[in-house]
């Protein structure tokens, strides 16, 4: 074999041939039981690249090497039959099927092992293929992501036989038998891998009189996904609760427990809630996919002027910037990619949060801990005196806390926090609704963004209609009609929806001396919001008009989610 593979070295150029040769002697003069197979030895000496030395044996094997992979082109059988976690092993991934012969890709030439498991596997013969480790890597990565789950075959293979079996261990001791069943595992684990692939924030398992309802939270809308019998209830709630470290024998108290899972090379956080209800325990379980990182302020879709602002606000040496919105709103995302644009190599940064959602380089984060006396004031107390110059509170929940953010942006320090508002105005009342003085309030607070989360229509499927003009009057002030707008359709790549993704819609405030003298004498959050708007504010529904004109998204979710601006 050494000498083919040099003659090949030699006739075809695919890698220096001197330098193989010397490589080869050395190989050889190496004792039998130092040796790697030759294939694995030449790529760890680090001669040639790895495309190189599968050229060369492909030459030698009269294998055929890929130099890219279509996942698209990955026969179904090999997804449905091969585990990922095996074809991710073994580096391996079918790439296509010629005269009933399954074609495997492999980044190891001299190791057939994993062929003829495969073969098995598939009940069929296979041949081999070359292609690089990275590349088999990705392929297995999109060709598993893009499969079909198979929920509605898994609930329908656990039937009134396998109920019943299931229910009668459930009352037994040892519960783990019960939850380590395949078909509980593939059940739960296709629920939750169903759910990454429609994008979905959580999941809901929602036990009624008659039925199980498994719902999906996607792009801010719940839809019903699957119904399953409600005697398996006990099983899948025991399965999860296992997966979250929870007490698995306490079903009357609510519960909260969180893990992670993995698809792929995504890691993905989960938080599990559950409740006790007339019918059985009802889940929630949030996905928090690590993989998409935290946004920067240039990608959260914010008008040119508002950016310019709001990074001048975030710049600014002291004072409070609210970010005021409802729950679900994006509130947390803004203010991570606030934290991304600071220059943390100049800065001492530290946050204060409930949970920590996304871990930052180079900034100090504090969980808060209620049991045990951690809330977010007693935080605040200590994170003071580790000299600061930007604090972020997770959220102003009460007075006490209210204060603090005042008093600590008086003292020198920038604070970034939320509070639950409707608008930009309201942030101002609810601060003196907390009953700290109008002049704290009027000196501390530099700004106020306001949010909403609005879903984008998708790119491969949405039209271009003429706008109604009854649509048009219902946007209410400070609108300019236009002609045409676009509408959601529907597509197999938005699961019908019409819609992919969600964006966010602004409403930036910046404190001027008008909104200021406001403050002191108490005006209401309506004209307060009147005097923003005649010094230039866009409100929410006029940003969310701005992206209808760019084609972004519908007048109907706009409509759905801005307020009227009649103030």
């Amino acid at each position: 074999m050494q000498e083919q593979l040099l003659t090949i070295a030699k006739e075809q150029d695919i890698v220096d041939a001197e330098v193989l040769e010397e490589f080869l002697l050395r190989y050889s003069h190496k004792a039998v039981k130092d040796r790697k197979a030759l294939d694995e030895a030449l790529l760890h000496a680090g001669l040639f690249t790895e495309d190189q030395m599968l050229r060369l044996f492909g030459q030698y094997l009269e294998m055929q090497f890929y130099s890219e992979i279509e996942a698209s082109k990955v026969p179904l059988e090999f997804i449905e039959k091969v585990p990922s976690n095996y074809a991710h092993h073994h580096n391996v991934i079918a790439i296509g099927k010629e005269d009933d012969e399954v074609i495997i890709a492999t980044c190891k030439p001299l190791d057939m092992y994993a062929m003829d498991n495969i073969g098995r596997l598939l009940d069929c013969s296979v041949r081999p293929a070359l292609a690089t480790k990275a590349t088999i890597s990705t392929a297995i990565n999109e060709a598993y992501e893009q499969k079909v789950t198979v929920l509605e075959d898994i609930a329908d293979e656990v039937d009134a036989q396998g109920i019943e079996s299931l229910i009668g261990e459930v009352s037994s001791e040892d519960l783990l038998d019960v939850v380590n069943r395949p078909p509980v595992i593939r059940l739960v684990n296709d629920i939750l891998f169903k759910a990454l692939q429609m994008r979905a924030s959580d999941v809901h398992i929602h036990p009624f009189e008659q039925k199980i309802l498994i719902r999906y939270r996607i792009d801010g809308l719940m839809y019903d996904m699957l119904s399953l019998d409600t005697r398996i209830l006990p099983v899948i709630v025991s399965r999860v609760k296992v997966m979250a470290g929870m007490d698995i024998a306490e079903r009357r108290m609510p519960q909260d427990g969180r893990c992670s899972v993995r698809i792929g090379p995504r890691e993905v956080d989960l938080r599990v809630s559950t409740v006790p209800t007339a019918y059985g325990e009802r889940l929630v379980l949030r996905l928090l996919d690590k993989s998409t990182g935290v946004y920067k302020l240039e990608s959260l879709g914010l008008a040119p002027s508002d950016f310019e602002q709001v990074d001048d606000l975030i710049k600014r040496p002291h004072g409070v910037m609210f970010i005021t919105g409802p729950t679900g709103s994006g509130k947390s995302t803004t203010l991570y990619s606030f934290l991304q644009r600071l220059d943390i190599r100049e800065k001492n940064v530290i946050t204060i949060e409930d949970p920590i959602e996304y871990h930052i380089d180079g900034i100090s984060q504090i969980q808060v801990a209620s049991k045990k006396g951690m809330t977010f004031v007693t935080a605040l107390r200590h994170v003071l005196r580790q000299d600061p110059d930007v604090i972020m509170v997770g959220e102003v929940r009460d007075e006490e806390t209210a204060r603090m953010v005042i008093q600590s942006s008086l003292t020198g320090h920038l604070v970034f926090s939320t509070l639950h508002t409707n608008d930009a105005a309201g942030a101002i009342t609810r601060m003196l609704d907390f009953n700290v003085e109008p002049y704290l309030v009027a000196s501390s607070v530099a700004g106020v963004l306001a949010q909403r989360l609005v879903r984008k229509l998708c790119t491969s499927c949405k039209k271009c209609v003429e706008a109604e003009s009854a649509e048009m009057r219902k946007l209410g002030i400070g609108f300019a009609a236009f002609e045409k707008v676009y509408q959601s359709v529907g597509c197999d790549k938005c699961f019908q929806t019409g819609y992919m993704g969600r964006m966010g819609l602004y409403e930036l405030m910046v404190v001027d001396d008008d909104i200021r003298q406001c403050i002191y004498q108490r005006k209401t959050a309506g004209a307060i919001k009147k005097s923003a708007m005649e010094s230039g504010m866009n409100t929410l529904r006029m940003d969310g008009l701005r992206k209808v004109e760019m084609g972004e998204t519908s007048l109907e979710e706009v409509l759905r989610m801005a307020q009227s601006d009649n103030v």
